[in-house]
């Protein structure tokens, strides 16, 4: 799972409430490691005589059929490890500020979801997290040994473990999935590159004059579409504005708003904009284009890989008549880079109270079919049915309404497991897509580079709200004139600080590349 649209502001605030709350947390809890003195029993297996009740936390919404799924799940916990878990999800409104707090306030949580893209990097070395290095081979004992040592080293520093990363090959490029029933009935050129998208904005608008092709909030269409057509690279979360030249300049680091591309794309994107490609209130719309697209008066919506075959999938069947297909835009320059492990994981609090329950439970959980097929596909023979072959699933379970059971979908990806996964059977290609990206595969360069911005924290948030007000109206086209407006968006980027953080971009990546991780890194290439 990568979420990559995040409110900038919400997020460094929290990030800076944490950065004290943190510290002196980490200080009242000393050095005592839970688990360094396992207590086992004379069979050798560690003691679980005592009952506990331990408190996890997942990220997003929980699905309707959540504590119906939890209470199967802790019948079979209580029998085999006298444990139950009482599971909470913090929901999508507003997750950083919550993840934030759960972390500094010091509440009893005994897991959580942890991830690169939810500041599992920044958080580790705020002292957020238990050094499970110890207690894994003891707790843990089937997942310490299948998870490989490269994904070990994700979520490590030094010799310490600070969560158990998912172990699944994932790759969540940007993409968009589209109206393919009129491509064809339009006689439009397939999608394969920028010119064939264009084309395709065009004939539709043309004509159906009634449909928006990107319908709703067209921003994550416009933005990620111009960092893949450029092959500008992202690169230190929040900075915004700052990015990589290219997969194959990765060392020369610009603010890409003053670059020739962006001066080119924010004048493409003025005459997209006024022919109606995307409405002129887009920017505070609330709407999701896909909704537009099951009512039939859009065309166009980002979506990652797997967020486009759910979304494939649950409109094929709640509007047959429609046909969707995708384009990854992986395909621009022929490559696909795979998330770092810890894309997706789950971490133990500092100051959790029962760190050896959790991870007996997480071992059984990744590494039990019966657990993970519960936990992650929901009850069989209501959310699903496994196929003849057992290798794929059937959503939902035969004779059950689809209208009335939803496909069970929640936070899983913290224990994905690659030999426990099953596709949806009768899918829309997502397997097939994803050996093209495992054919393309190159390392990931820019993921690894942690950066905290303390040193230009006040440059960081200036810059970011002159992106808000400026650089998003001017990448949407939303402008009158779009020499006087490029002038004012960058004079006010020098105003707010740009140069020093992209100085200290530049020197924070500099030195990663410098490590030995980062060095490994640029030799795999």
């Amino acid at each position: 799972m990568n979420r990559k649209v995040k409110s900038v502001g919400s997020a460094l605030m929290a990030l800076t409430l944490a950065a004290g709350l943190l510290g002196a947390c980490s200080e009242k809890q000393g050095t005592a490691e839970p688990g360094a003195n396992p207590a086992k029993t004379e069979s050798g297996k560690p003691d679980t005589s005592k009952k506990v009740q331990l408190v996890w936390y997942l990220l997003g919404d929980a699905h309707k059929d959540s504590q119906k799924v939890i209470d199967e799940w802790n019948k079979m916990l209580e029998k085999d490890l006298n444990t139950t878990v009482k599971v909470n999800f913090t929901t999508w409104n507003e997750w950083q500020t919550k993840y934030n707090l759960l972390l500094a306030s010091g509440e009893k949580v005994d897991m959580i979801f942890a991830s690169s893209w939810a500041g599992f990097y920044k958080y580790t070395k705020q002292g957020a997290f238990l050094d499970l290095s110890k207690l894994l081979p003891v707790y843990a004992p089937e997942t310490w040994k299948t998870v490989p040592k490269q994904d070990w080293n994700d979520v490590s520093t030094g010799d310490k473990i600070y969560a158990v990363p998912s172990t699944f090959s994932e790759y969540t490029p940007n993409g968009i999935v589209y109206r393919e029933d009129w491509r064809k009935e339009l006689n439009l050129p397939e999608i394969k590159d920028l010119a064939a998208l264009e084309a395709y904005l065009d004939g539709v608008k043309k004509a159906k004059p009634k449909v928006t092709p990107i319908g709703g909030k067209a921003w994550n269409e416009i933005n990620t579409l111009f960092f893949a057509v450029h092959d500008f690279q992202g690169i230190g979360g929040d900075s915004g504005v700052i990015a990589a030249r290219s997969y194959d300049k990765p060392r020369e680091i610009v603010a890409y708003p003053f670059t020739q591309e962006f001066a080119d794309w924010a004048k493409k994107m003025k005459s997209w904009a006024d022919k109606g490609y995307w409405s002129s209130n887009t920017l505070s719309s609330q709407t999701e284009a896909g909704d537009l697209i099951k009512a039939g008066t859009g065309a166009v919506y980002w979506r990652n890989p797997a967020a486009a075959g759910g979304f494939i999938t649950d409109v094929k069947k709640s509007n047959p008549d429609i046909e969707l297909a995708y384009f990854p835009f992986t395909r621009f320059h022929k490559y696909a880079v795979p998330n770092l492990s810890i894309n997706n994981g789950m971490a133990i609090p500092k100051n959790a109270p029962n760190p050896e329950r959790s991870l007996m439970v997480l071992d059984k959980l990744r590494n039990d079919p019966k657990y993970f097929d519960l936990m992650t596909y929901g009850v069989e023979g209501l959310h699903y049915d496994k196929s003849a072959d057992g290798k794929h699933i059937v959503v939902p379970a035969k004779g059950q309404d689809p209208k009335a059971v939803k496909k069970y979908d929640i936070a899983s990806w913290g224990w994905r497991y690659e030999p426990n996964m099953r596709s949806e059977e009768g899918g829309w290609g997502f397997d097939k897509l994803n050996e093209e990206f495992k054919s393309q595969s190159k390392p990931n360069l820019f993921a690894p580079i942690l950066m905290d911005y303390e040193p230009v924290k006040s440059q960081l948030a200036a810059v970011n709200q002159v992106f808000q007000q400026y650089g998003q109206p001017l990448m949407l086209g939303l402008v009158p004139d779009v020499d006087k407006a490029l002038d004012t968006y960058r004079s006010k980027l020098k105003a707010a600080g740009v140069d020093a953080v992209l100085d200290y971009v530049q020197k924070q990546a500099n030195a990663y590349w410098a490590s030995s991780s980062g060095r490994q890194m640029f030799e795999r290439r």
